[in-house]
């Protein structure tokens, strides 16, 4: 489905007379269903922001943010609230757990909290256990895993509910080389076996060389766009740095 989700002019100011800031500058783009997009650019380039407005913990100062037919930027809170119950996965750098849950039941709660049956719950558990390489970590708590095992679990916990769209901010950023690459690989096959739509937000052009298409930010504004196309992912880094060194992002290169 085209037009999955629509940014329309969409602007954020903080602050206000003499002192406003503008941290976005009249965006605006489309993410198609199954898309993996990442965004891109140097620190207070407004790429946090546009993720906290698309995320709605954040409100747009103007224009207008589109989910199928649903404008969230109409909604009051208590809808909104449902919206992102409903609708939204998230990913961060931190995890997000709960210590006194295993990891089973870490991944069991976003289900829970919207009441659905036992059963089920347990089906689509044991699914993103499996998808995920963690099925042998269940019954630990988090504090007994590592990092990667962590953030393959907030990874599950995110997805149970099938949201129509995953957001992840700087998801490897508390992670070493090898488990950043195998979080990545573990999102190209989630967007690639189960549909998910992704939208990610990060520094690190190795991180950004895994997604379908990249947006990058300068002082609020879009900058430019790369689309990877049939490239391998070698090439598309390449692409991304290039544009990275015009642009005078923070990244690092290739692991």
């Amino acid at each position: 489905m085209k037009d999955y989700i629509r940014i329309c002019d969409v602007e954020k100011y903080y602050g206000n007379g003499a002192n406003v800031t503008k941290a976005v500058d009249r965006v605006s783009f489309t993410v198609d269903k199954g898309e993996f997009v990442g965004v891109m650019g140097a620190s207070g380039s407004g790429k946090t922001t546009l993720l906290n407005m698309l995320s709605t913990i954040d409100s747009v100062t103007a224009g207008h943010i589109y989910y199928g037919g649903t404008d969230i930027t109409e909604l009051k809170e208590d809808r909104l609230a449902d919206f992102r119950k409903e609708n939204l996965g998230f990913v961060f750098q931190d995890y997000n757990l709960l210590d006194t849950l295993t990891i089973e039941e870490n991944i069991m709660l976003a289900m829970t909290l919207q009441r659905k049956g036992r059963q089920e719950i347990q089906e689509e558990c044991e699914k993103m256990l499996d998808l995920l390489g963690i099925a042998d970590v269940r019954g630990q708590f988090p504090y007994q895993v590592s990092g990667g095992q962590k953030q393959r679990c907030a990874c599950a916990r995110a997805l149970i509910n099938h949201p129509r769209l995953l957001l992840a901010d700087e998801p490897t950023g508390a992670l070493d080389s090898k488990s950043s690459q195998t979080l990545l690989e573990t999102f190209t096959e989630m967007n690639r076996k189960l549909s998910a739509t992704i939208f990610m937000v990060t520094h690190d052009a190795f991180s950004a060389s895994y997604c379908s298409r990249i947006l990058f930010l300068k002082d609020g504004r879009m900058f430019h766009e790369l689309v990877r196309g049939e490239q391998d992912r070698r090439g598309f880094l390449n692409q991304i740095l290039d544009v990275l060194s015009l642009t005078g992002g923070e990244f690092s290169d290739a692991r």
